[in-house]
């Protein structure tokens, strides 16, 4: 099943369902953040929750997306209880990219390429305990998460405002505290790429940028293997265009370990809080020389994901970055 967010005639959040045919609304008023706490707290899985309230009318999900209606296909009431996170050097081929961008000497080994060895040697354990840990990211809270079809604003005092064509997992934590994975959607781990190639300390200023994810929540385990397809589009032209692989088969860490390093941490068990938690790519843009251009459009799609994730690249004014910020004094 695919589920997806939209703004009604009304302005509320409402949810649509499919299972191959054409989307329909679920037969409640409520955003999925509620329905899915519904599902929680009846003991029931979030398929048979839908199930049981049903849908009705068909939803133009394509035409939703047009009047920039689509949501992200899970928010929070309060975006500040809205985590977005991610992991790095995740997936086979993944750290020669990134190796590229803080190579040293020929002969020396960057530190991205021994974190990925680490993941490749521990990072699917087989006896059930925890694996070696990932590189680890924060990206900020829910005012950072867009709405497929909106602008991804690279700030003024960027450097690069790249693609990064992803998986997340999207959860919600229970009343005691427990991670609970609502399923899977596409994500654009929006990064600036140049920032982060001036020096590697630099990675955590280099992720705070907004992302986006969806348009849709595949609600199920993640397929063991996905191919998918990321471009970018100035115009009528396509500049550029390359598969990415993704699912356990193509990574060096299993989900259940960058999971469980993820949650270990108690801050990031809050009753009621919603993450985001993206998994990593292989596959940039930046990689292949590509300098992304006001106004492109960044495209990212896989099969099991339903409607592709699309959006264009906005470069704020030059205006909006004043010389130094102002704190005031109390």
């Amino acid at each position: 099943m695919l589920l997806s967010q939209y703004l009604d005639d009304a302005g509320n959040a409402r949810v649509a369902a499919r299972t191959g045919g054409p989307a329909r609304a679920v037969q409640s008023d409520l955003p999925l953040y509620h329905l899915a706490r519904q599902a929680i707290s009846n003991g029931t899985t979030l398929l048979a929750h839908i199930d049981s309230l049903g849908t009705g009318d068909p939803v133009d999900l394509g035409g939703l997306l047009d009047e920039g209606r689509l949501l992200p296909p899970l928010t929070h009431p309060d975006p500040a209880h809205l985590y977005l996170t991610g992991t790095g050097l995740t997936h086979l081929g993944s750290a020669s990219t990134r190796a590229s961008m803080h190579a040293k000497q020929p002969e020396d080994e960057t530190d991205s390429m021994r974190m990925f060895r680490m993941g490749v040697e521990g990072g699917k354990p087989a006896n059930g305990q925890a694996g070696v840990q990932p590189e680890w990211f924060y990206k900020g809270n829910g005012a950072a998460l867009v709405a497929p079809g909106a602008a991804l604003e690279s700030p003024a005092f960027a450097l690069d405002g790249g693609e990064e064509p992803e998986i997340a997992g999207i959860y919600i934590i229970d009343t005691d505290g427990t991670p609970v994975r609502l399923g899977f959607a596409l994500a654009n781990e929006f990064s600036d790429h140049v920032t982060e190639r001036q020096n590697y300390l630099y990675l955590a200023h280099s992720k705070l940028r907004p992302c986006a994810i969806g348009p849709e929540l595949r609600v199920g385990p993640l397929p063991d293997s996905i191919e998918g397809t990321s471009r970018i589009r100035r115009g009528a032209e396509v500049i550029f265009e390359k598969p990415f692989l993704s699912g356990e088969a193509n990574m060096s860490h299993s989900i259940r370990n960058l999971e469980h390093h993820h949650f270990k941490y108690a801050l990031f068990r809050q009753p009621g809080d919603v993450h985001v938690h993206m998994f990593g790519t292989a596959t940039l843009s930046f990689a292949e020389g590509i300098a992304a251009q006001d106004g492109d459009v960044f495209e990212i799609e896989a099969a099991p994901f339903g409607l592709p994730l699309s959006n264009p690249l906005a470069q704020a004014p030059a205006a909006q970055a004043a010389p130094m910020t102002d704190v005031k004094v109390l």
